[in-house]
């Protein structure tokens, strides 16, 4: 079935409005480069979902409570928030909860319209009592337990960020109603990896055609054996071959392949996706924003819309 109405946008102007200290490794004005570009694209301001903080129940579904409340009120010790990576405020954690609220909210309309974005999310290295790798709370497991609030049985969370999603697997390793599938690079960090119910690590210099056999195989072989009703797919760009912590060669033409890939199968067996951006960390914003946006040209091609101001960002989907 075609879709009529352009995919659900989920966003919120705090994901870049975060202090870093000088040459911090994060490239923190990503969102709102991407949210101008799709304006600029004609998205309308008004399509866009303003998210909104998480709740404690919500957190609390996932993360320890001593571990909540320390980091919350700023009181983790310093190796712990060196794990994490960022200094300590209360714009980092207003930030991190808002996060983890749009990916609630980005299932939400998933759920009801068959097929949101989240111009955020992918924390996948938070686990149930600490923080790593920029990430404080693991907003795609959050939204996973709310999901099975929500007359879901099965949840299929396909992670295609460049780092393994540890935090995820972690949290999830006893629940049968969460599938937890990671394609990663097997020398990226995390060094020490967990087990997901579906892990495939892939080689450093991977390229398109290994890496898209990849994604199609595995995707298959879980939407196949599983069965899930609705797949949380983070779509992390940080696999291209001009990401600086990626390590894989994949083109920008390869992303915006298996980005389509994975959104027109899932629809073809009426399964509802909810996507976050994820990782990517080029220092060059306008370079990175073309790479995000390979996942907003293919869910609005497969709504059957089309994004019409694409003279400044290229599309590697257009005819």
């Amino acid at each position: 079935m075609v879709r009529t109405k352009p995919p659900g946008l989920i966003y919120h102007p705090i994901y870049s409005q975060l202090e870093l200290p000088f040459k911090h490794r994060y490239p923190i004005g990503k969102y709102q480069a991407l949210y101008q570009a799709l304006l600029e694209l004609g998205v309308a301001a008004d399509q866009f979902t303003v998210s909104k903080i998480a709740s404690p129940e919500q957190l609390l579904s996932v993360h320890s409570p001593q571990y909540t409340e320390l980091l919350i009120t700023g009181q983790l010790d310093h190796k712990a928030m060196r794990r994490i990576g960022f200094p300590w405020s209360e714009q980092l954690v207003t930030r991190s909860l808002t996060s983890v609220g749009g990916t609630v909210q980005t299932v939400q309309l998933a759920l009801q319209q068959g097929l949101a974005l989240h111009l955020s999310g992918g924390y996948h290295h938070a686990f149930a009592g600490e923080g790593s790798g920029f990430c404080l709370f693991n907003d795609l497991a959050v939204a996973a337990r709310y999901a099975l609030t929500q007359n879901v049985d099965k949840v299929l969370i396909f992670d295609c960020d460049v780092h393994q999603g540890d935090g995820t697997a972690a949290i999830f390793t006893d629940e049968p109603a969460v599938v937890t599938a990671s394609l990663h690079g097997e020398k990226n960090f995390p060094v020490r990896k967990q087990q997901s119910s579906w892990d495939l690590g892939l080689p450093t210099a991977c390229t398109d055609d290994e890496y898209l056999a990849a994604v199609q195989q595995s995707l298959d072989y879980l939407l196949r054996i599983h069965q899930p009703d609705l797949v949380i797919y983070d779509a992390g760009i940080d696999i291209h071959q001009q990401d600086d912590l990626g390590l894989l060669h994949i083109s920008t033409a390869g992303v915006a392949k298996r980005d389509w890939y994975v959104l027109s199968e899932c629809q073809k067996r009426g399964i509802p996706v909810a996507a976050v951006i994820g990782g990517g960390y080029q220092r060059d914003l306008s370079a990175l924003t073309q790479i995000h946006l390979q996942l907003f040209y293919a869910a609005f091609k497969l709504s059957g819309l089309s994004l019409p101001n694409t003279n400044r960002w290229f599309h590697a989907l257009r005819p």
